[in-house]
């Protein structure tokens, strides 16, 4: 079971959790509306939204400092979002226009920001894993203690590559943790289904690699799990696994109808877990004015609309583009 002992608001100041709201309110907006240019026909490809899941790497980042490292899986726009990158330039990419992170060629999958040391965005299931085990190397090498984050989600953790990495990161005590987000379903089916041992925080027990089981959907919760396993890979420890059991909201993909699942499911998660809602209620608690909030709202949903008005205007990239950024041994 995930451990609640640091979801207190003492461990939190009123400043943070202001901050923790705006940061996973961006992210649901933004995906909102990710989802509105989709239904639209302006996102072309696929599309993997992050609503439900905004604590998981909200927590994460506030435990982490400059100069570390983030890697994650194909829904990736919140993790985007919270290293820094500008909304502008996201959603233009998921629009493929030439004002996109990747010049409109990398789509929603594949976009990255050498200089928010956001590494992808990558397509395939796990092949994430061992690249972030190779970044958390390099930062080891070059010694300059940073850490890599390499997120995947519980579908990945039954890829045979994962375990591969595992074996290195504790063999060469690389400073890594393994984030993952374990949103119950790896595209339709139940990890109860899919996993023979559900307690995926133990993946890593055959190799000596410490994990721990964290409620993914409250904020405090996840940054304290994560300050304790960046603490421990930081000075030289190895590799940590955080399980976030966290919940998305929406199909796998927007192809996805869900129907997998009942809507008295999602409905129960929403009402009663709901990430956002926690942080504002938090704030509530803490004397905090609903229209300070509202306020917020407003300009996030400005930021967003600003984000798809550029994006719908930044023109397509030029066929000679093909053959930009191409390597040939």
């Amino acid at each position: 079971m995930p451990s609640d002992a640091a979801a207190d608001t003492g461990s939190a100041t009123r400043e943070s959790l202001i901050s923790y709201y705006r940061d996973m309110l961006l992210i649901r907006r933004f995906e909102e509306k990710a989802g509105q240019l989709y239904g639209m026909g302006l996102i072309g490809g696929f599309c993997h939204l992050y609503i439900g899941q905004e604590a998981v790497v909200t927590g994460m980042q506030a435990a982490i400092r400059e100069g570390d490292s983030v890697i994650t899986a194909y829904r990736d726009h919140g993790h985007m979002l919270t290293c820094g990158m500008d909304p502008k330039g996201v959603m233009a990419e998921l629009t493929g226009r030439i004002g996109g992170y990747s010049k409109g060629k990398g789509g929603s999958m594949h976009m990255f920001s050498l200089e928010e040391r956001f590494y992808g965005g990558h397509g395939i299931v796990g092949a994430q894993v061992p690249l972030g085990t190779g970044i958390a190397f390099a930062h080891k090498y070059s010694g300059d203690s940073g850490v890599c984050l390499t997120y995947f989600g519980d579908g990945a953790t039954n890829q045979g590559q994962v375990y591969e990495s595992f074996n290195m990161a504790e063999l060469w005590d690389l400073p890594v943790i393994y984030v993952i987000e374990n949103n119950k379903y790896g595209m339709g089916t139940s990890v109860e289904r899919a996993s023979s041992t559900i307690d995926l925080h133990q993946r890593g027990a055959a190799h000596g690699i410490p994990g721990e089981a964290v409620d993914g959907m409250d904020v405090l919760a996840v940054r304290a799990a994560g300050e304790k396993a960046v603490a421990h890979a930081r000075k030289g420890d190895g590799p940590f696994i955080l399980e976030m059991v966290t919940y998305r909201y929406r199909g796998h993909s927007m192809s996805d109808p869900a129907k997998y699942r009942s809507r008295d499911e999602v409905q129960k998660m929403r009402e009663e877990r709901d990430p956002i809602e926690r942080v504002k209620a938090l704030l509530a608690s803490d004397g905090a004015e609903g229209d300070a909030l509202k306020e917020i709202d407003r300009e996030i949903r400005g930021i967003v609309n600003q984000a798809a008005e550029f994006a719908q205007n930044s023109p397509e990239p030029d066929p000679a583009e093909l053959y930009t950024d191409v390597l040939a041994a």
